[in-house]
């Protein structure tokens, strides 16, 4: 097997012919459905590659784009029929590593996705960012595999979604996120209706980390914007 690759496509025909190219080819091949789906299974298993069309049900390939980005670097390929300029644009700027327009022609797609693999195997020889742990001022550890913290000393007991919260936040430390982007990425969902459900778990985050509001060391609000953390790494 060369690698694992996810693919997100909503046409079965399209999906059947990119399926059959890539396991020729020796490429083990999950295929999603939905933008919601291509989410979770990406969650739920490692891939060295992600294919995703823009005009997804559930979850558009824009949003899937962000939620995968902020989790890992892995390469992602949009295969989109959107030919606009701004839509490409806007998948560049959002993570994505390359851009393939529909009608496409396969051998062109499998030099490509060769192309981003060859990146992503450089990438993970000579990375050193993405470690098991990340120390930060003030005596807080985060332990990103064993989904652990350590604040002055002792474990402090997050539930997995204040730990999901966190993580997404301490490793996008350069960005700050809005409820609704929060929400879609930690509770696997689309939907602008739940901004309370975000800040009452960052309350109770907050809380647990002893980051008082008015003077925050790890989590700051952005007033009229979302959340951002601002803990500095030693």
């Amino acid at each position: 097997m060369l690698a694992h690759l996810l693919l997100v496509e909503d046409d079965p025909e399209i999906a059947r012919v990119i399926q059959d190219m890539l396991r020729v080819e020796g490429y083990e091949v999950t295929w999603a459905t939905t933008g919601l789906e291509g989410w979770e299974d990406f969650q739920q298993s490692s891939y060295d590659l992600v294919l995703v069309d823009l005009m997804l049900p559930e979850m558009d390939g824009f949003i899937l784009c962000k939620n995968i980005r902020w989790e890992s670097n892995v390469p992602i390929i949009i295969i989109s029929a959107k030919r606009e300029d701004d839509d490409k644009v806007q998948g560049l700027q959002i993570g994505a590593d390359d851009y393939v327009e529909k009608p496409f022609s396969l051998v062109e797609l499998s030099a490509r996705i060769q192309s981003q693999l060859r990146r992503w195997k450089r990438y993970n020889g000579t990375d050193t960012v993405s470690e098991n742990k990340a120390v930060y001022k003030h005596e807080l550890t985060i332990f990103w595999e064993q989904q652990k913290v350590v604040k002055e000393g002792d474990e402090i007991r997050l539930t997995a979604t204040e730990f999901d919260l966190l993580k997404v936040l301490a490793r996008n430390s350069e960005r700050i996120f809005t409820k609704k982007e929060l929400y879609e990425h930690v509770w696997n969902e689309v939907d602008t209706e739940n901004a309370h459900t975000v800040t009452v778990h960052i309350k109770s985050l907050r809380s647990k980390l002893g980051d008082p509001v008015k003077a925050p060391q790890f989590i700051q609000t952005v007033w009229g914007t979302g959340y951002q953390f601002i803990g500095e790494l030693l």
